[in-house]
């Protein structure tokens, strides 16, 4: 199927107001990470002991994980049927309509057991938001450019997630600053929220002045919509189910760095919280710059040697990041979050120009979205819980360690098995050959 292409003006906007559109989702959804490893668990769940308390309030953290796979699955097949661009209107109004109404939500001293069941049921649409979120942003990116640019423009929406962070933790930290430890923990955490109000806004007004991927549009002009992409995702289990396991290291990794390691230096009194939300600032630029560079090196090198090369470092970055971590010092904390962040970006480079194009386009939705929330399930929802109980039955970080390079095992074997027809081959290539097509 011959497919027509943007103008390279046109693509380029399309990808940074996907970049956009990312960062505010995951903003939305990584302040309430932060929050749930600060002070949710006094805030609703006073009752239980610190440890349970912590648990608990991770607990409602990895609802939103879990809502992922269910929010692709569902956006993903109206995404197939109706369009990409529409879905991402509506992920955006359900991630924000949920953050807002978080930083309004009473807590536990004031509704009692309704204040965290309502906490889970909006966790839950937060989830259900993003899950929709990163396969639209990613495939209208990927559908709208040039075979070369595809790896490149396809990881810009990626870079929403770091910089998401950073936006979050530029926030949380000015709020904490100006408010004080005891007024932030009372109060101050809900302003990070409901500034997410007009954060939405913004992004819904760019969202609206999209097209439609050119790829859909063929599709739908002749009449090639599948009725269940779903359950042809479903019946490819030789596609989907490495495409799920290739994130969960990153995922693992990344939400072991963003919310458990706030909770750890906090609980052996390492560094301060301060200094640990500095240090997750920086972090995330690592992270962001990382991709765009990952995805550049994939047009040069491939896509999987370049994920590969990444899940290696990840792997072996397991025991030394709890090291540095252990030495109490901030510069050893920068150092091990800083190489995490560099590894984790150069694995999310190319990874959504890789599962994405493991599928047919009529599928692409919804086989990318239940893939990638699936991976973020088995790795970013469990990551927090797990390290937490292994933290708190051994005592130490090594049974954290290992259990991270268990999830390497897993996500390098993925990466192995998924096949793609994208040509591993240079972009450079793709690029001449398409050019030389248009002439013709």
């Amino acid at each position: 199927m011959s497919v027509s292409i943007t103008s390279p003006r046109r693509s380029r906007r399309v990808a940074l107001a996907g970049l956009i559109g990312t960062t505010i989702e995951w903003y939305d959804f990584f302040i309430y990470g932060s929050a749930a490893a600060l002070v949710f668990s006094r805030q609703f769940f006073p009752s239980a002991s610190p440890a349970a308390g912590a648990l608990a309030a991770l607990s409602t953290f990895a609802v939103g994980f879990v809502a992922r796979p269910v929010g692709g699955a569902l956006m993903g097949h109206f995404g197939d049927r109706i369009g990409r661009r529409s879905m991402l209107v509506l992920s955006l109004l359900i991630m924000g309509v949920g953050t807002v109404l978080i930083g309004l939500l009473p807590n536990y001293a004031t509704i009692g057991i309704a204040a965290p069941i309502l906490l889970v049921v909006l966790r839950f649409c937060q989830g259900l938001g993003v899950g929709g979120e990163w396969g639209g942003a990613t495939l209208l990116a990927l559908e709208h450019a040039a075979p070369a640019r595809r790896t490149l423009h396809s990881s810009l929406p990626q870079v929403g997630l770091p910089l998401g962070v950073v936006l979050g933790s530029l926030v949380l930290l000015a709020v904490r600053l100006a408010t004080g430890d005891a007024a932030f923990a009372a109060w101050g955490w809900r302003i990070p929220f409901l500034v997410s109000a007009l954060l939405v806004v913004f992004g819904l007004v760019l969202r609206l002045k999209l097209d439609e991927s050119p790829e859909f549009r063929q599709l739908r002009a002749r009449r090639e919509i599948h009725r269940a992409p779903l359950a042809e995702v479903l019946r490819a289990p030789r596609t989907w189910i490495p495409a799920a396991g290739l994130n969960i290291l990153a995922s693992a990794l990344g939400n072991v760095l963003l919310v458990f390691t706030l909770g750890y230096v906090a609980a052996e009194r390492l560094i301060s919280s301060s200094a640990m939300l500095a240090v997750t600032i920086v972090s995330a630029l690592v992270w962001a710059a990382a991709i765009p560079l990952a995805a550049l090196l994939a047009g040069r090198l491939g896509r999987r040697r370049v994920i590969v090369s990444a899940l290696v470092l990840l792997t072996a970055w397991s025991f030394p990041y709890f090291w540095l971590l252990d030495t109490g010092t901030t510069a050893g904390a920068l150092i091990a979050c800083a190489v995490a962040g560099l590894g984790i970006g150069l694995a999310s480079g190319p990874y959504g120009a890789f599962i994405s194009e493991a599928f047919p386009p009529g599928i692409r939705y919804s086989g990318s979205s239940v893939a990638y929330g699936i991976g973020s399930v088995l790795g970013g929802a469990i990551a927090p819980i797990v390290a937490t109980l292994l933290h708190t039955a051994t005592g130490g970080a090594a049974a954290v360690s290992a259990y991270l390079v268990l999830a390497g095992a897993v996500s390098l074997a993925a990466s192995l098995v998924l096949r793609s027809p994208h040509p591993e081959a240079t972009d450079t290539r793709a690029e001449t050959e398409s050019l030389l097509e248009g002439r013709a």
